[in-house]
């Protein structure tokens, strides 16, 4: 099992209309190099990692882990999702919730890939764990990531204090009819 709960990781790719939600592969390895470097990718992340220690420490498939998906654009990586349970020590209100994360490259901001990747991630979930309620963390002073999470319909939870910066935590119920 992994840490959703799930028997097998990756899934069977996810297509959307434009991106592929995959698992990471070799070819991923300089993309992810160059995601995790970015300084513009980690503006409210604490900061990209030096490039000469992710060129040291990147194996050859990077982020190969339950959780961990590749945003696939034309047969090129340019972002990656991340599911997973919320840890209890980060916030207990929500703690063993399913957390989305992402981050993309600068050159794919402004396309729309961010919503529709998540989109898909999302409605990937409801299938596999009907009724999960999900949860996202950004900062408030990330308007791009505020108006994502606003439109993939988060509502706050609450504001918090965290690493310098305030924090908003929102969730998305897809509470399951009875019936």
């Amino acid at each position: 099992m992994d840490d959703l709960g799930l028997a097998t990781w990756p899934p069977e790719p996810i297509g959307t209309g434009r991106l592929v939600l995959r698992g990471s592969e070799a070819r991923d390895r300089t993309t992810f190099i160059e995601l995790l470097a970015s300084p513009e990718a980690h503006t409210y992340l604490g900061g990209p990692r030096p490039r000469d220690e992710l060129e040291r420490t990147t194996p050859e498939v990077p982020e190969r882990w339950p959780g961990s998906l590749v945003v696939d654009l034309d047969g090129a990586m340019i972002g990656q999702l991340l599911l997973r349970r919320t840890p209890e020590h980060h916030r207990p209100a929500v703690a063993g919730m399913v957390d989305l994360g992402y981050l993309f490259l600068p050159r794919a901001w402004g396309f729309g890939y961010a919503a529709e990747a998540c989109a898909a991630a999302l409605g990937w979930i409801d299938g596999v764990l009907p009724g999960e309620p999900v949860v996202l963390t950004t900062q408030t002073a990330n308007a791009r990531s505020m108006r994502l999470a606003a439109k993939l319909g988060f509502t706050e939870v609450e504001r918090f204090e965290a690493w310098d910066a305030e924090q908003w935590l929102g969730m998305r119920s897809t509470a399951v009819p009875s019936g």
